[in-house]
């Protein structure tokens, strides 16, 4: 087996500065208290463009719900693996909690209104003809770029959200188009600024 020495960690000599008991301390213009850095926080990630989908899916009594969403993510390609985070406060949460399949829906830029109905008044996002039932019940949005059915395998609990891991089990293809991402707070395309 081929193997080398592990460095050697050079043994302090006398002319060494020993280490401080304390780590040194910023200046009081350097510091930062918990509001700036949660402020500082919050802009990073409006700067961060995102991909728009949404997820649907059914209450125990077979209402539909569903939310858009900027954190969808590929886990896994075999299995086919995705993720979404949820806040365990939101509307949607109690059927997700409690539901066996989502349907997860990719956007595009035709479909920036039915992004911004998702994402508002949770009485009112299936009001109206942009969704149909289709597998299991479940309710599919209409002219999305692609939709996944998909069974819920693990649901992981960080501090007041969850982590969401589904396998994918079946979908469709719509109509390409081109991507809609989620930046300072704006529904965009890239490329436009206004």
């Amino acid at each position: 087996m081929n193997s080398s020495p592990l460095p050697q960690t050079p043994r302090p000599s006398a002319q060494s500065p020993r280490p401080s008991a304390q780590p040194p301390r910023p200046s009081d213009s350097a510091a930062l208290d918990v509001t700036d850095d949660l402020a500082a926080f919050r802009q990073a990630f409006r700067r961060h463009a995102a991909g728009v989908a949404i997820v649907t899916a059914l209450t125990t009594d077979g209402t539909p719900v569903g939310f858009t969403a900027t954190s969808l993510a590929s886990l896994a390609a075999v299995p086919p693996l995705a993720t979404f985070n949820i806040a365990r406060s939101a509307s949607s949460w109690p059927a997700i909690a409690e539901t066996d399949r989502v349907v997860i829906h990719m956007l595009g830029v035709r479909n920036r209104e039915i992004a911004q109905k998702l994402a508002g008044d949770n009485a009112t996002r299936f009001d109206g003809d942009h969704w149909y039932r289709g597998p299991h019940g479940l309710p599919i949005i209409k002219d999305v770029t692609s939709w996944m059915i998909g069974r819920i395998v693990e649901r992981v609990p960080v501090h007041n959200n969850a982590v969401v891991v589904v396998q994918i089990e079946e979908g469709g293809l719509g109509d390409d188009d081109d991507a809609l991402l989620y930046h300072e707070r704006r529904y965009l395309t890239p490329g436009e600024t206004a």
